[in-house]
């Protein structure tokens, strides 16, 4: 590990002008993700700011229209809450389901969200990585175990997985980010957030430079009561998905009239499965459709030899997810 300064700020302002430097910097909240990649020497920032002690950021409320998150509000406070476990049991089962009780006690939900790549060749340095170091080549793409790499959104520069949980009920809902820096206040679709490897694997997001994220709002809708997170791993305890679906149905005289369907596990980022939602919309859901669904979601997979499995593994998460969303959404009506 570098050294590097270091600075906890108890104010939101005290944070911002702490981002008024020279050094390069990174932004700590809970920092499950963080210190793990400084003791490999993945990454090496000049400064660390650490806003864990900023508490006009830890709460959260619910209201009629929307679910607002402080960026710092714990996974486990929130995904144990059992008021929005009745609202909308996907975006508590994908906190739940993501890490140890642990782990879920120490992550704040705004560092969550930002979570780095768990890719070997990412964060083990003696092998190229075109997101750690641009320009020095992929060890998946040139041979190495690509098992739980991604299938939809990799690009021939790189093709890391996006590995967290509670994302995908986030883009499936449709959620907001703030963000605040110097220069003000700004929102972001969550859809927006998150930027695919492109020809730059390094540019991973859309914030710009000094901005903290301070609240997380998701809009309130009649598809959250009927939804769930299913997640497909290697084991039980608490391991990265192999595949995960966070999904929310509506239906109406036994049609879908809503569809919602956002995908772990299996893209380079938050990936929400608009043609299988279409597709969904106006059918009757049963089990023929709901793995129809799932198929159409995958239809335009990339795979290596290697992840080429979670084709057929992810359409049957989608479609198990979709049979239980339903299931929910008819006992809410």
């Amino acid at each position: 590990m570098k050294n590097f300064s270091y600075i906890q700020p108890t104010t939101l302002d005290d944070a911002l002008r702490a981002t008024d430097t020279s050094e390069q910097f990174d932004i700590l909240a809970g920092g499950t993700t963080m210190v793990d990649l400084l003791k490999l020497d993945a990454i090496a920032p000049e400064r660390i700011i650490d806003i864990s002690r900023i508490a006009s950021l830890e709460g959260y409320t619910f209201d009629d229209e929307n679910l607002r998150f402080g960026a710092l509000a714990r996974m486990s406070d929130v995904g144990d809450d059992k008021t929005l476990a009745q609202i909308c049991p996907a975006l508590t089962e994908s906190l739940w389901k993501a890490a140890s009780s642990q782990l879920r006690h120490a992550a704040r939900l705004g560092g969550n969200i930002l979570q780095r790549t768990r890719c070997p060749y990412f964060r083990e340095t003696h092998y190229a990585c075109n997101k750690r170091n641009p320009g020095s080549g992929c060890a998946a793409l040139d041979g190495g175990d690509t098992g739980l790499h991604a299938i939809l959104g990799g690009s021939e520069q790189c093709v890391a997985m996006y590995p967290g949980d509670w994302a995908q009920a986030l883009i499936a809902f449709d959620a907001v980010v703030t963000v605040v820096s110097s220069k003000g206040t700004r929102l972001i679709e969550f859809a927006d957030l998150h930027v695919p490897p492109g020809d730059t694997p390094d540019i991973e997001t859309t914030l710009k430079e000094g901005e903290i994220v301070t609240q997380i709002s998701v809009p309130v809708s009649a598809a959250m009561k009927g939804s769930h997170y299913l997640k497909a791993r290697e084991r039980e305890s608490y391991a990265f998905a192999s595949a995960s679906a966070a999904v929310g149905v509506l239906e109406d005289g036994g049609v879908i009239t809503e569809a919602r369907i956002a995908l772990g596990g299996v893209a380079s980022i938050p990936w929400r499965a608009r043609e299988a939602e279409e597709y969904l919309e106006g059918v009757r859901l049963d089990e023929a459709s709901a793995f129809e669904t799932g198929r159409i979601a995958f239809s335009e997979a990339n795979p290596l030899e290697g992840s080429a499995y979670k084709i057929k593994l992810g359409a049957s998460v989608v479609a198990g997810a979709l049979l239980t969303a339903q299931k929910r959404a008819r006992q809410e009506g």
